[in-house]
């Protein structure tokens, strides 16, 4: 799972840790048996692993069909990554991996990830992962004509989400410009085809170019939905999946009522209230810290509180600017609040990828609180590079307001309900209001509990800032076979936020299929603040 520009340690922590026609809802609702007989089976890609890559790691290129309904036609391609079974003597198969984002590239998230892996797991199993179809080195969306189309649209939009009616406004017009673009400009017609259903036929075609004869698999986040997505589509072909922090898939997708379909789908997976319950547990937990553990600390939750709510009242009256000269950087209270949603994904330290975890939020909440109060930069604009990548899947996926609904009181009530955090989340999906329609061709919505051959192991932290625990416990009670471990701790996944407790759980369920017991709950490796 889903970016504003973030600080420079949002960047590192991001990355290291590691958002139809009857037709394509017939094919989706086919089981995987019926479908073979309506269409000739795809060609299973022949892999080599012999491409240059990251030292340790082996790289290849897969073939895969651009359009399942036409399985022998145009193909694409997928960017692979394996790491090589330690124990290759008693080495079971391969364990997939999806980081999630949408639009996180595998090849460059598992070299980064794969310490994080229980020792079994790395000992017995290859682990691959790959760059979705239209991310990364993989076949792209082909939005403009050079690589710097995107930007030259996007880069007056304001960093974070828009405020007030003249940046909301060009906000909606410039995202819909751009979906126009991809519509005009798409002459590969990869625009209708990049929908998680879409990935998760690729991966069953890598599932069988590796040999397995069924699926071993761990996603985190978004990952989440492409695990359920493909133990749906195929669940006779489970073996052994881990989903870590996860969305409710029908609350995501279609929401669970038809009164849900009036609100974004961040909104209708709570992730707003998630965010504020995990800023909340931020300023209590920094508040009992000293400064030298939590530099925003201010000696006791009650008055680190009271700071924080003293900073976003001056963010709300002005920007602030952090750093001097060549350094400086401007923050208004979007780009500021859209920074501490990402920030507190990451709770843990993890002195082996370099995050300091809440203490990198304390830090920057602390930065700007000794800033001037006169701003001594302009404020940044412009999105991510990569937005039709993200958009490309998650417009694809879930059903959202129409362009002419009420974004602005969407965003309201975000507030309202989550604080200044809300808004955030609202914004972001309101990119996909004018989206091409045809991009939800192949979108599949369920059912979400088909009978897998192997049961499904849920994880989830309880204080989950991004998918709130609540849609892990949904996705777990949803499948037909589902069993949740939980960790009582914070942070969005808990690859990303360690347990040992879990990860024995974890690995002894990959590489024996034993489950933990029903109820099982499990401690974080780490507090946030030592």
């Amino acid at each position: 799972m889903p970016r504003p520009r973030p600080l420079t340690a949002l960047r590192t922590t991001t990355l290291r840790a590691a958002a139809a026609t009857a037709a394509g809802l017939l094919l989706a609702a086919l089981t995987p048996a019926a479908a073979s007989a309506a269409a000739p089976a795809p060609p299973v890609p022949a892999l080599t692993w012999t491409k240059p890559c990251t030292p340790g790691f082996q790289c290849d290129t897969a073939q895969v069909p651009l359009d399942y309904r036409d399985p022998r036609g145009r193909s694409i391609d997928l960017a692979l990554i394996r790491r090589p079974a330690d124990d290759r003597a008693h080495r079971i198969g391969t364990l997939f991996y999806n980081p999630g984002g949408p639009a996180i590239p595998g090849t460059l998230a598992l070299p980064s990830t794969t310490q994080l892996f229980p020792e079994d797991v790395r000992r017995r199993f290859d682990i691959v992962s790959f760059d979705p179809r239209g991310v990364g080195a993989s076949t792209t969306l082909r939005c403009f004509p050079d690589p710097g189309g995107e930007q030259a649209l996007l880069g007056g939009l304001p960093a974070g989400y828009p405020i007030g009616a003249e940046q909301q406004s060009r906000w909606a017009d410039t995202y819909a410009q751009l979906g126009r673009h991809c519509a005009d400009n798409d002459d590969t017609g990869l625009l209708a085809h990049l929908s998680t259903a879409d990935v998760a036929r690729d991966l069953d075609l890598l599932r069988q170019a590796v040999g397995d004869r069924r699926l071993s698999y761990l996603g985190t986040s978004y990952g989440t939905y492409l695990g359920a997505t493909y133990a749906n589509l195929f669940p006779g072909r489970v073996r052994a999946m881990v989903l870590d922090s996860a969305a409710d898939p029908v609350a995501w997708s279609t929401g669970r009522t038809p009164q849900d379909r009036a609100l974004p789908p961040f909104l209708r997976t709570g992730s707003d209230l998630g965010s504020a319950r995990a800023l909340d547990d931020f300023l209590d937990r920094c508040g009992a810290a000293s400064p030298a553990a939590c530099a925003f600390s201010a000696g006791s939750p009650e008055a680190t509180r009271a700071k924080y709510a003293a900073l976003t009242d001056r963010l709300a009256h002005g920007p602030l600017t952090v750093g001097t000269g060549a350094q400086a950087v401007t923050y208004d209270e979007a780009s500021a609040v859209s920074a501490v949603a990402l920030l507190l994904y990451s709770a843990q330290p993890l002195p082996q990828l370099g995050s300091p975890g809440w203490a990198a939020l304390g830090g920057q909440l602390q930065s700007l609180w000794t800033a001037a109060d006169t701003p001594a930069a302009p404020l940044p604009t412009g999105a991510q590079p990569g937005q039709t990548q993200v958009l490309g899947v998650l417009c694809a996926d879930t059903v959202n307001p129409p362009a002419g609904a009420d974004y602005p009181a969407l965003a309201d009530l975000a507030r309202e309900r989550s604080g200044a955090l809300g808004p955030y989340w609202v914004w972001q999906t309101q990119r996909c209001a004018a989206w091409p329609a045809e991009a939800a061709r192949d979108r599949y919505t369920g059912p979400w509990d088909r009978y897998t051959a192997a049961p499904v192991l849920v994880v989830a932290n309880t204080g989950d800032p991004a998918w709130p625990y609540e849609g892990s416990r949904a996705l777990a009670d949803t499948l037909a076979r589902g069993r949740l471990l939980t960790v009582d701790g914070p942070g969005h996944s808990v690859l990303g936020n360690p347990s040992g407790c879990a990860a024995g759980y974890e690995a002894r369920y990959l590489v024996d299929g034993d489950l933990p017991p029903r109820g099982r709950v499990c401690a974080p490796d780490a507090p946030p603040f030592r």
